[in-house]
């Protein structure tokens, strides 16, 4: 049984080590809304919510999630009894709709909660298998095709199992293809963050022979059935993230063979139980699935992780060392990897695998807001 009695929100503000351009803008910092959960016999844990701060990958950010936290789920979880943290989802998904991603950071928070109080580690609460997880990286958009080989070049070095590259019209065909020549056996990717329009998918054709292990959501972030058209014309496997916000939309895109691949984001689709279910859906359909990054800090890490350790996990996850983003991560120990590009699950610490640097979170809060029963 669980039973949160308080919610402690911190807007942190983390600086990135360089910028990180996607087609829709450009980050040099992140605003990050932590959350503390308190229960009724005492345990803690820490959780996240990945939106930012601006709409511009969803329509929540970090202001809408705060609000949405503290009037909405807040009330409706506080000082409520629940049999499993599972069960939270439908509660907050029965009472009203959207707001995601403010959902997911109180709904994961219980997961961690739960695992806590049962004295093992999330990964092995919700059933993970996988010991060790290999590693992506996502590199943004790049100044010149010169510059991006440089950044694959250093990528490769580093261990790094499959190599994410941002695009967009204008930046796409001839980067990818200096990567491609300069790599020829490369695990490479290509993310559009929504970018293309069916009404004109040369770009995505020019590519198409580059042996590209997937097209990530190359249009737009609601849609299912043109993707599916697009699908048809490409040999490349298209993957879903945007578009895949419920375990509905994923079977819809299985019917419509609208894509191939899932990146599954818990903070993207309500948390863990929703994560969980899309997980099994397409393990049971032969779809793998891979979870992607939200540039959240070592905590919103810690759940990632966890859920990649899930069997169907198959791809390399966007589960980068905290090196690669942070000067500094709150948590201790930071996220590694090795030199084969593998991430540790840590399976045999209770809770969500690492300790929360309150001092170093502390320093870098700029609002603070509790909400108890």
């Amino acid at each position: 049984m669980i039973q949160l009695t308080s919610i402690r929100l911190r807007e942190i503000r983390l600086p990135l080590r360089e910028p990180f351009r996607i087609s829709s803008g450009t980050m040099v910092d992140r605003r990050i809304a932590l959350l503390e959960l308190t229960a009724a016999d005492g345990t803690t844990t820490w959780s996240e919510c990945v939106a930012d701060d601006m709409p511009n990958y969803t329509a929540e950010t970090i202001d809408t999630a705060w609000l949405a936290i503290t009037r909405w789920i807040a009330p409706r979880v506080l000082g409520r009894s629940f049999e499993a943290p599972g069960d939270v989802h439908a509660v907050l998904e029965a009472d009203f709709r959207g707001h995601l991603m403010a959902k997911a950071s109180v709904e994961m928070g219980m997961w961690g909660i739960a695992a806590t109080q049962a004295g093992i580690s999330l990964a092995r609460f919700i059933g993970g298998t996988q010991a060790t997880i290999p590693v992506g990286i996502s590199l943004g958009i790049q100044a010149s095709p010169a510059h991006l080989v440089e950044k694959v070049r250093d990528a490769l070095s580093q261990g790094y199992r499959k190599i994410k590259l941002k695009i967009m019209p204008g930046r796409d065909v001839e980067y990818v293809r200096a990567v491609r020549e300069a790599f020829p056996d490369a695990p490479l990717m290509a993310d559009a963050n929504n970018a293309y329009s069916l009404d004109d998918p040369a770009a995505l054709l020019a590519m198409d022979d580059m042996h590209l292990m997937m097209f990530e959501q190359p249009l737009a972030w609601e849609d299912i059935v043109r993707h599916a058209s697009l699908q048809t014309l490409l040999k490349t496997p298209i993957c879903l993230d945007e578009s895949i916000t419920s375990l509905d939309r994923a079977q819809d895109m299985v019917t419509l063979d609208a894509g191939r691949l899932i990146n599954i984001k818990p903070g993207r689709v309500g948390g863990f139980a929703e994560s969980i279910a899309i997980h099994d859906f397409c393990e049971a359909n032969g779809v793998p699935v891979w979870c992607g990054g939200m540039l959240e800090s070592g905590i919103g890490r810690a759940y990632n992780v966890a859920l990649a350790s899930l069997s169907n996990f198959q791809k390399p996850g966007d589960l980068s060392p905290s090196a690669r983003y942070w000067a500094r991560d709150v948590v201790t120990p930071e996220w590694t990897m090795s030199a084969d590009g593998m991430v540790t699950v840590p399976f045999d610490v209770p809770g969500i695998g690492v300790t929360v640097d309150v001092d170093r979170i502390d320093n870098l809060t700029v609002r603070i807001e509790t909400v108890a029963h």
